[in-house]
């Protein structure tokens, strides 16, 4: 198994953070602008729905732990997204794992290196300096 790991410092509270990480409209704002709820799951669709995770809360501890599990995906799915935030300095420590994948392939290392640049606009958004969702409506390649 392996696993990608971030860790970023945003300085806003827990209760900036936490909704853009829980909640399909908060999803929205930094990771994918095609994001639906349905059956108590969330749908985000990439490159015009060609890829759609679907995530299924697995742990919802406000303001401090959220877990989704991956439904759907040639390699997502079975893997998790765990987000942990820890007081720190004048805002939080957020430790995000994007856990469980089957081994690491050649579309691991590039998810690796999307889900840096998403830690980067998730911080943007809790900090007030929204970027905008990563993937938009109609993007066929990142």
């Amino acid at each position: 198994m392996a696993d990608i790991l971030h860790s970023l410092q945003i300085s806003a509270p827990a209760g900036a953070i936490y909704p853009l990480v829980s909640t399909a409209q908060g999803l929205a704002e930094w990771w994918a602008a095609d994001v639906t709820e349905a059956s108590g799951a969330v749908e985000l669709g990439f490159f015009n729905r060609q890829t759609v995770y679907r995530l299924r809360p697995l742990v919802h501890q406000p303001p401090s732990h959220c877990e989704w599990s991956c439904e759907t995906g040639a390699e997502w799915s079975g893997t998790r997204l765990v987000f942990k935030l820890e007081p720190a300095g004048q805002g939080m420590l957020v430790r995000f794992t994007h856990a469980g994948w089957q081994s690491a392939t050649d579309y691991f290392v590039s998810c690796t290196t999307v889900w840096g640049e998403l830690m980067f606009r998730l911080k943007s958004a809790a900090e007030g300096k929204p970027r905008g969702p990563l993937f938009l409506p109609g993007s066929l390649a990142y």
